[in-house]
């Protein structure tokens, strides 16, 4: 007997057996074939994250035991949450977990709107040629490594021979020794983050922006809408869903401040405001050798992580916006 459900189910019943077989099933089907050469390139990437970033999970457990290189992860013993305990039981602790949640706050602020804007300005440019040259100007900082921007900053702010100094020196102001006052270390980690990163993080605003279909400009032009107005109530919107993604994925990522551009600033100096979570768990857990006490310390700093994003999520869910899931 043939049964047709509402979900475009049909249902084959013939004694004891039951057959479904599904219309969705069916394109789903359809669909994978069709794709099936994408989905084929996407293989290397799943194997990449799957051996560098899910199989290394299993060192999780460290934390929760006394790790011993001679006995090994399983072998080592169970601590339990004693680990936590003196964790949360450090007086510097506190300290570095404010300054990687405000370095990463002002990062959230300041650095993640500059590549919106930058690829607001570039889908403006009419000039096919001079709109690739100022692309291909911006990524470069990208592919520069943090160790050589570091020595750049180091010169450039150096109190004996730096140019800020000397055009300081020109306007009669005295030098000054930018790296090791803590005031300037968190301005200066945040404008060299826009500099090196905000063009190459455009990219993927300019991929949105090709995506908006060019009949709402030309719709806009004929209404009369000025460029600034064009930008304001058809770009914008058709970048908001990508918009709104990248930032919950990157509020996930508060406590987060990477480890190079830290290492390479930081000096005893501006310690008391540059010690963050990534530092803190090379000094403490890979130079101290204390391995269980570092993957603590990460493994806190993920669920902090994990716990703004799904806020984010939630809140963009309130906000009547896609979500990440």
């Amino acid at each position: 007997m043939f049964v047709h459900s509402s979900d475009g189910i049909l249902k084959i019943r013939g004694g004891s057996k039951v057959i479904v077989k599904s219309a969705r099933t069916k394109n789903a089907l359809r669909y994978l074939d069709r794709k099936k050469y994408l989905y084929i390139l996407l293989i290397p990437c799943i194997v990449y994250f799957f051996i560098f970033n899910y199989i290394p999970m299993y060192g999780i457990i460290i934390a929760f035991k006394d790790f011993n290189f001679a006995k090994g992860i399983i072998h080592s013993p169970w601590v339990g949450l004693e680990h936590f305990r003196y964790m949360f039981g450090l007086s510097d602790f506190y300290q570095v977990f404010w300054n990687s949640f405000y370095l990463g706050l002002l990062r959230l602020v300041f650095t993640f709107p500059f590549p919106i804007l930058l690829a607001l300005f570039l889908n403006e440019i009419r000039q096919v040629m001079y709109q690739r040259l100022t692309q291909t100007i911006i990524y470069l900082p990208h592919f520069i490594s943090w160790v050589v921007i570091g020595g750049i900053l180091v010169n450039f702010l150096s109190p004996s021979w730096g140019i800020v100094n000397i055009f300081l020196k020109q306007l009669g102001i005295e030098p000054v020794f930018f790296l090791a006052n803590p005031d300037y270390f968190r301005p200066i980690v945040v404008l060299s983050s826009i500099w090196k990163e905000a063009g190459w993080g455009s990219i993927i605003f300019l991929a949105a922006i090709t995506g908006i279909n060019a009949e709402l400009y030309e719709a806009a032009s004929i209404d009369g809408a000025s460029r600034l107005q064009r930008i304001w109530y058809v770009t914008l919107p058709g970048i908001k869903s990508t918009i709104m993604v990248l930032f919950i994925l990157r509020l996930g990522h508060i406590m987060g401040n990477g480890f190079e551009q830290i290492f390479v600033l930081q000096n005893p100096m501006n310690l008391s405001v540059s010690e963050v979570f990534e530092t803190y768990s090379y000094r403490v857990g890979l130079l101290g050798s204390r391995f269980s006490f570092g993957t603590t310390v990460g493994l806190f700093t993920s669920v902090i992580g994990m716990i703004f994003l799904i806020l984010g999520d939630r809140l963009a869910k309130l906000m009547k916006e896609d979500g990440i899931w």
